[in-house]
């Protein structure tokens, strides 16, 4: 079903679309994206010596959340590209461009649809702030030892740990007074 006949193309300008939805996103097997709705718009531009492929995709993919493990939608919008020429066996000359053989006459873009979305996934997806499973992000907190960096943004489930760490914060402002007299003889020096 992915499979473009590149060998019966015409010279020309040729588009095709792709509507990938769960079944896609199970049949590829891949390790990012397990569900999701995306709209190809493919435009194919044959010039006789190389077959460019320009890709618009958007949609919505479910991945999970890095926090609470709860699937979470990212909406998906990129633009790629694609260049293809026939040749004698099958490489990829670099991130763009492909050989296929020229008796095989087509590509499978099965593959490059999965990379062209897994790639907009960010490293860390988190739900918005106050969204994540309530449950899961309580345990989160009960187990964690350490405080919310400034650009954390708190989620209102708190730790009931705070005063600990207020306390455990003045202990480390303290310094041994022997310390001091010894640092006292240094900046006199």
């Amino acid at each position: 079903m992915y499979k473009l006949p590149l060998s019966t193309l015409s010279l020309g300008t040729h588009q095709y679309e792709y509507d990938l939805g769960n079944q896609f996103f199970k049949d590829i097997d891949g390790t990012e994206v397990q569900k999701g709705n995306v709209h190809v718009l493919l435009t194919v531009k044959n010039t006789g010596e190389i077959f460019e492929l320009n890709f618009d995709i958007s949609g919505v993919v479910q991945i999970p959340c890095d926090r609470c493990l709860d699937d979470m939608d990212y909406e998906v919008s990129t633009h790629e590209h694609l260049y293809v020429k026939f040749g004698k066996e099958y490489s990829e000359e670099n991130d763009d461009v492909v050989i296929i053989p020229e008796e095989e006459g087509e590509i499978n873009l099965a593959w490059f649809l999965y990379e062209f979305i897994a790639l907009t996934i960010p490293l860390k997806h988190v739900h918005a702030p106050g969204k994540c499973n309530k449950a899961m992000s309580f345990k989160l907190r009960k187990h964690t030892a350490r405080r919310m960096d400034d650009d954390e943004e708190d989620d209102g489930l708190g730790t009931g740990f705070e005063d600990e760490a207020e306390e455990l914060d003045e202990v480390e402002n303290e310094t041994d007074p022997r310390w001091d007299e010894l640092k006292k003889i240094i900046d006199n020096n």
